[in-house]
């Protein structure tokens, strides 16, 4: 029996039908299931939000234990069939979205065994939000991200020496400013005084430490204008590899790897481009 054909058993009819359900967003069922799994995650986020006002969480402590085994106990069953579905689970288990579903459950369990509060953790279940890109065939944003990632990626060299000309400006900045003014304004160390040059420069402009001389006043405008003109250089930087992007684009479709549960695959592939896999037609 050829390599192809065990692969075809090794999932079983009823685990092809829960794949086309959990992975895939093209069928009714598959759209409803990623809808339904939308509104839990909402729902549980909400629930860990409320849950931290004191009036609310002290009323109702029962209630929200109650209401947090129940997302808890769905989103492992969700997990669990994640990973029985697809041919080589531990694509899935150590791909980003595994890793976030799983975070997403640890902490009720590890409530049983610790005294601290990990609720607050449960808030890493918006990440998962990110599957709503998915729901509704929302090609035209599976598109932009893809491009908005594309540039990012081809811009972070540029982005990077950016980033260390600013660091060093504001470095000259502060060790200036600590010369210039006095320790009775706020300048009492170079640090403290970089930490100032960061907020100006940044047009954030706190207030918890202003130049008091004429000399440091005058700085202090200069690098708030300065300031507005850096702000154009990462922009224009970004927006070029956008450009570019844009113009090299491919479409994708929602279709997810049986062996692997990748997404994000050219509409016109034939195999999945992380493990070889061949896709469904």
């Amino acid at each position: 029996m050829s390599k192809l054909t065990d692969d075809k058993e090794l999932l079983k009819p009823w685990q092809q039908r829960l794949h086309d359900i959990i992975y895939e967003a093209e069928t009714p069922a598959g759209k409803m299931f990623d809808i339904l799994l939308l509104v839990a995650i909402v729902l549980s986020v909400l629930c860990v939000m409320i849950e931290s006002v004191p009036e609310y969480g002290q009323a109702y402590e029962r209630e929200f234990v109650i209401v947090e085994w129940g997302f808890t106990i769905l989103f492992t069953i969700e997990y669990v069939a994640r990973i029985i579905t697809i041919k080589k689970p531990f694509y899935y288990i150590f791909s980003f979205y595994g890793l976030v579903d799983l975070l997403s459950i640890i902490p009720t369990y590890l409530g049983l065994f610790l005294v601290a509060n990990t609720s607050s953790l449960m808030v890493v279940r918006s990440l998962r939000l990110l599957r709503v890109f998915r729901i509704l065939k929302l090609g035209v944003y599976l598109k932009e991200a893809r491009i908005l990632i594309t540039a990012l990626k081809e811009s972070r060299k540029k982005i990077f020496v950016f980033f260390l000309a600013v660091m060093m400006l504001t470095i000259i900045l502060g060790t200036i400013m600590y010369l210039v003014e006095s320790p009775e304004a706020g300048f009492t160390s170079i640090p403290r005084s970089i930490y100032w040059a960061i907020v100006t420069l940044t047009t954030v402009g706190y207030g918890d430490i202003t130049p008091a001389t004429e000399l440091g006043q005058f700085i202090a405008a200069v690098v708030m204008i300065l300031g507005y003109s850096i702000i154009a250089v990462p922009t224009g930087i970004v927006s070029r590899e956008l450009f570019i992007a844009d113009s090299k684009h491919k479409e994708v479709s929602t279709q997810a790897c049986r062996n692997c549960s990748a997404e994000g695959h050219d509409s016109d592939a034939v195999h999945c481009k992380y493990c070889g896999e061949k896709l469904d037609e």
